[in-house]
């Protein structure tokens, strides 16, 4: 078994408003196997002594994302009961930022813009699809030769040693999104351990593949969300009607893809901007303004620039997505990514795959280990959840409450934003998860919120 973990030593961050720690984990499980530096930064908790509840451990997703800065960005947001009670503490994970950070070199030219048209119409533009996806496969395999090893499982080990650094007898933790997931393993790996835990913006317990797919479902379905509240704001000059708009934003990326706008944004780099867009409700009127004066006089400054970005974070952010998911489950062969794309286009002929990162796994390596999710030795734990969220729907996140026996659910009913706790600013979700927190009190049942609606 590793060593027990030293007790970290925190220093000035690089960045304001926190202190920062590099913690030596094992690669593996096996000592053998050699040592890595994970980066671990602090709040300090602001309240009394008597107030202290020890430390909380946050992620806010990925995977991939950055975690390191998220103790202050993060703690900000969160109730002042929970900042009085908890030092804030945030990491990069495995493969992440200051923490071995992978890096796919070209991966398969994601960062070449224009890119290919993202959705494959025929069995040509399918094959050249297959070979894009091992193209990037290799370009990871090739650069990062302990990326086997940069998987959800580990990560969860690393969770603990960061626990037992600090520590602490329990990890009490808030993931978001892939923090979820994140979550739901440590408790598999851990169920003793586990302390108060709030999971938020719920990932589903399928395969990477499947909650991609299952994803991509529900952006199609949010999209005509979007589309209906476009049209039902004629200031927005894009139609009256769903059709009306649909057609707007049909023409305007077909247009895209003849003449990329500033010669790099094309239908592929559309399609990414859609994606996020869809995501949270805020980024609807940006983005209906952006379209509006792009389909009814070319003007495309309001576009946002060409994405992926070649700047290291996002590189490091696309390569630690697609390895970790790859490295998590098992993989989608290749008549499955072109049956799934093929489904995905009968439902609507300009789907959304921006999300399906996990297509690329049908040329990686078989995973040394999938992911393990909750434990009936676990405690029960609290999981917050918008109703029509889709990027983690709420039929995959109930389906991943059933893996955590006891858990409790706050939805915020009409919210159709991805991030809730301490995000959306719904007071009956704060009070009730913070509440969880700081007092370890969990609602007695599931508890459904009023949310916000949709904008203005």
């Amino acid at each position: 078994m590793p060593a027990s973990a030293e007790p970290l030593v925190f220093e000035p961050c690089p960045f304001e408003g926190a202190e920062c720690a590099e913690l030596s984990v094992p690669l593996e499980e096996r000592d053998t196997d050699g040592e890595i530096m994970i980066s671990v930064s602090r709040v300090r908790a602001t309240g009394t002594p008597e107030e202290y509840r020890g430390a909380l451990l946050v992620n806010p997703g990925g995977p991939g994302g950055s975690g390191l800065e998220y103790s202050v960005s993060k703690g900000k947001k969160l109730p002042e009961q929970v900042r009085r009670s908890y030092d804030i503490i945030g990491f990069d994970p495995r493969g992440v930022g200051r923490s071995a950070p992978l890096d796919c070199g070209d991966l398969g030219g994601l960062f070449n813009h224009p890119a290919p048209e993202p959705v494959p119409a025929d069995r040509a533009q399918e094959r050249a699809h297959l070979d894009r996806l091992a193209d990037m496969a290799e370009d990871c395999l090739r650069h990062n030769p302990d990326s086997a090893a940069m998987n959800t499982m580990n990560t969860a080990r690393d969770m603990d040693r960061i626990r037992e650094a600090l520590g602490e007898p329990k990890l009490n933790f808030l993931g978001v999104s892939y923090g979820s997931y994140l979550g739901a393993a440590y408790a598999a790996e851990f169920p003793e351990r586990v302390g108060r835990m709030v999971l938020d913006s719920v990932v589903s317990p399928d395969r990477w593949h499947d909650f991609d797919v299952h994803q991509a479902n529900a952006m199609l379905r949010q999209r005509d969300v979007l589309f209906d509240w476009i049209a039902a704001h004629p200031e927005l000059d894009l139609g009256t009607t769903r059709e009306q708009v649909r057609d707007a934003y049909t023409r305007a990326r077909a247009s895209l893809a003849e003449a990329p706008a500033r010669g790099n944004f094309g239908a592929a780099e559309f399609d990414n901007l859609v994606y996020k867009t869809l995501s949270r409700t805020e980024r609807w009127r940006p983005f209906a303004e952006a379209l509006g004066a792009y389909a009814n006089s070319g003007n495309g400054g309001g576009l946002e620039p060409a994405l992926p970005e070649t700047d290291s974070e996002s590189r490091n952010y696309e390569a630690a997505l697609r390895t970790v998911k790859c490295n998590d489950s098992t993989r989608p062969s290749h008549a499955e990514v072109i049956g799934d794309i093929r489904q995905l286009r009968e439902t609507d002929p300009r789907p959304i795959l921006t999300g399906l990162e996990a297509t690329t796994c049908a040329f990686w390596d078989r995973p040394r280990e999938t992911t393990r999710l909750g434990s009936s030795e676990m405690p029960p734990v609290l999981l917050t959840q918008a109703e029509h969220d889709p990027t983690t729907p709420y039929d995959g996140a109930k389906r991943m409450q059933a893996e955590l026996p006891g858990s409790r659910m706050i939805t915020a009913q009409d919210s159709y934003s991805h991030g809730l706790f301490a995000s959306q600013r719904i007071a009956c979700v704060d009070e009730a998860a913070g509440a969880y927190l700081v007092d370890g009190r969990l609602p007695d049942q599931d508890l459904h919120c009023p949310g916000p609606g949709l904008p203005e």
